[in-house]
């Protein structure tokens, strides 16, 4: 018996063994090697109440810029505004500034963006990290995940450009995923259901999370044809497989399969905001504008990826759906 008890522990150990050098070798990936001050800049975080985008703006805060936490939940935003200040011992610093916004109402997006013209001298870095997988409608009649991953931002990022302009040089920085590698963009469902599909299953859910992930790559892709000749560059990027939120809406059964899964095979948060803010402070990206990345390093894309033709009708589709023309 004791034999076989030393066999299992050894299996065990190698096991675990194993498992930790998979972890640090392929989990945790690249970290941000840039050693950039913000002393005087401003920064716009969406969805940085929880998650990478709040890991993101308490790296920020902590190198000295004034950071906008830009989130739906004025109790949620409150409390993370709290803690921002509490890890950075910023102590009554009023360099952390909480500002409601529901990136799936659009009447909200531009009540946000004149507020924060309003208020606001400066916006030099715009970093689109929400982001949701949920099905169901917006207020305006979108598709939830279309609504929410792609439109707000597209919104919101179009309301604040001039600013950016101004401030140059500045960035906008987007959160998609290697999910946008498997993903489509039916345009006749668009212009039919104002959604990038219509149905409901688990399945059908991830394809569409798939697809606005899809549209957040071919929006940096268009964006940055549309931003040459100014000091404002734009990238995208795929965060790695992070334990986080984003599946909080999902079902308690699913959560708890997940949960052993994620813990070891998935980054954690901070490990999670590396990507983002390579694109936002790294030196000597400015020529990699509109390109996505993946682990802190320019990637390659896929054709649809790409795609000249699909990205300019999705932002003219875009402008149409969220009342810029």
């Amino acid at each position: 018996m004791s034999d076989m008890m030393s066999y299992f522990l050894l299996i065990v150990g190698c096991v675990i063994g194993i498992g930790y050098i998979f972890h640090n070798l392929f989990v945790k990936g690249n970290r941000c090697t840039s050693t950039a001050k913000l002393h005087g800049k401003t920064v716009i975080v969406t969805g940085s109440n929880t998650g990478i985008g709040k890991k993101t703006a308490i790296t920020l805060a902590k190198r000295g810029a004034r950071v906008i936490l830009a989130c739906r939940s004025q109790q949620r935003g409150e409390i993370a505004l709290a803690e921002v200040i509490e890890v950075n011992k910023l102590g009554r610093s009023k360099e952390v500034v909480f500002m409601q916004l529901d990136l799936g109402s659009l009447k909200s997006v531009r009540t946000f963006a004149e507020n924060f013209l309003k208020t606001e001298d400066r916006l030099d870095l715009l970093i689109n990290n929400a982001g949701i997988l949920l099905q169901g409608k917006t207020e305006d009649g979108l598709g939830m995940m279309f609504g929410v991953n792609h439109i707000g931002h597209f919104l919101l990022t179009n309301l604040l450009l001039e600013r950016l302009k101004t401030c140059g040089p500045s960035r906008v920085v987007t959160v998609s995923s290697v999910g946008h590698n498997f993903g489509k963009i039916d345009f006749k469902c668009l212009n039919t259901h104002k959604a990038l599909g219509t149905g409901t299953s688990f399945w059908q859910t991830m394809q569409i999370y798939s697809d606005s992930k899809l549209c957040n790559v071919l929006f940096t892709h268009e964006l940055a044809k549309r931003l040459q000749g100014t000091k404002v560059t734009c990238y995208s990027l795929h965060p790695g497989a992070i334990n986080s939120e984003i599946s909080r809406n999902s079902s308690n059964v699913l959560k708890a399969l997940l949960k052993p899964i994620t813990a070891f095979f998935f980054k954690n948060t901070e490990q999670g905001a590396q990507t983002t803010l390579h694109c936002a402070l790294q030196d000597g990206i400015e020529g990699l504008s509109g390109r996505y990345f993946s682990n802190c390093t320019v990637r390659d894309l896929y054709p649809k990826a790409k795609d000249d033709v699909a990205a300019k009708k999705l932002w003219e589709l875009s402008e149409r759906l969220s009342g810029l023309v």
